[in-house]
């Protein structure tokens, strides 16, 4: 079925089409007809499927229809979409803009770790359509920089992610602000018990539409398992990343904590790397994603939570140097790439006491995953002797690159190549 029989208006097809779609995926199929007849909607998507145009297209079309006929004299917020995370906020608020550019609507997006004055002055200038984290425009809500009194579409976007947050307080509170009469629609990647509570507090009689549950993962992505002791996984990664030569790597780590020393200890042995979570500020992590995005950064290493909205069209490689705690989370993560029949490679590094996380994945994939074979030497703890237990990081590298081990060993304290190891010659750069 093509855009032109979901009954959208000729601007939004003019602008899908420069944004290079020829047809809708099955959650539009789904979701656009029930919102363009005002239903409420109950919809399961996760990232990667197309549900922000499935909600973004028809909310669209029915307010620039409403602005035809009462004018534009006084912009007010008519849609509000709450999203978990900063970055998932302004990927949704670039895609109504886009999507929206032959349209005479005003879309803002609306979170923390800016300041809030800018935020402020769009807010009086009118706004059409907000897109907002739940903390910052309670900020907003609580200062009366906002009225949401005249809202009639609300949209809550990765609904467990928010839940999951512990943002449950945040929108009851930002509801009790809106008109009762409105439609409502959410989107979850799982109906979780929690997720059914809130949608059948705040959904009316709603049409249900669900594509591409959590628990099944894309057939283009080819998923591998390396089982390495959990000291030996940033040496394995490195070698990995080198000698595959693989360029854009989205690396999952548990902690922020933990984000940044993988990022630092990559550096170390000389691959660009950063990391991306919730305790850097808004501008470092739009110019650490940014660099990721155009190829200049090699490795991004994020938190589950931060990855939220990160968004990156024919991404190669997802690792998981550590498993997640949620088995449905981890087929979230690998879900960025092999998409769009694009082929994709996920790759776990699995200690052994992850053993019962891997399982747990995969009895929800209903399938084994493939072990690839790991040198030996990744796969014990160092024997240190009683007198060498202070030795130095290097010391405990070249420990585990030793030619006894069958390893490859590196020059110097910088992670520079030796002239046999697995970082000589020069690095081809077409894969950027």
């Amino acid at each position: 079925m093509p855009f032109t029989k979901l009954g959208l208006a000729p601007e939004l097809l003019r602008a899908i089409e420069a944004e290079g779609y020829m047809k809708p995926t099955p959650i539009q199929t789904g979701a656009i007809p029930v919102v363009l007849a005002k239903k409420d909607l109950l919809a399961g998507a996760q990232t990667g499927t197309g549900k922000t145009a499935a909600f973004a297209l028809p909310v669209l079309q029915i307010l620039s229809r409403k602005a035809k006929q009462v004018g534009h004299s006084v912009r007010v917020p008519s849609a509000l979409v709450l999203a978990p995370t900063r970055e998932l906020a302004a990927q949704v608020c670039d895609s109504f803009v886009s999507y929206g550019k032959h349209l005479s609507l005003n879309s803002v997006p609306i979170f923390g770790g800016v300041s809030i004055n800018p935020q402020i002055k769009q807010f009086r200038k009118g706004v059409d359509i907000v897109v907002a984290t739940p903390g910052r425009l309670l900020d907003h809500l609580n200062q009366g920089t906002v009225n949401l009194k005249h809202i009639e579409i609300l949209i809550l976007d990765e609904a467990d992610r928010m839940l999951d947050m512990g943002f449950i307080r945040d929108i009851r509170k930002i509801m009790s602000r809106l008109p009762k009469k409105r439609q409502n629609l959410l989107f979850s990647a799982t109906y979780t018990d929690d997720v059914r509570k809130l949608a059948d507090d705040i959904l009316n009689k709603p049409s249900i539409v669900e594509v591409a549950r959590r628990s099944t993962a894309a057939e283009s992505v080819m998923q591998k398992v390396y089982y390495c002791d959990k000291t030996a996984k940033k040496e394995l990664l490195a070698d990995l990343i080198e000698e595959g030569e693989w360029y854009q790597v989205l690396v999952f780590a548990r902690t922020k904590h933990g984000s940044d020393r993988l990022a630092k200890q990559l550096r170390g042995f000389g691959i660009e790397a950063d990391a991306i979570h919730g305790n850097k500020s808004q501008g470092a992590r739009t110019r650490t994603l940014g660099a990721f995005k155009s190829g200049d950064l090699r490795v991004l290493v994020a938190t589950d939570i931060a990855a939220r909205g990160i968004d990156i069209e024919n991404l190669p490689y997802v690792l998981n140097y550590e498993l997640p705690n949620v088995a449905e989370d981890y087929v979230h993560r690998i879900g960025r790439t092999g998409r769009a029949g694009e082929e994709g490679v996920a790759i776990s590094l699995v200690a052994p006491e992850e053993r019962k996380s891997l399982k747990g994945i995969e009895k929800l994939l209903q399938k084994s995953l493939e072990v690839e074979q790991t040198p030996a030497h990744y796969n014990r703890e160092p024997a240190i002797p009683e007198k060498k237990k202070q030795s130095t990081s290097r010391s405990r590298r070249n420990h585990y690159r030793g030619s006894e081990n069958g390893g490859k060993q590196r020059n110097g304290n910088t992670g520079a190549p030796s002239k046999n190891g697995y970082r000589g010659g020069p690095r081809k750069s077409g894969n950027r």
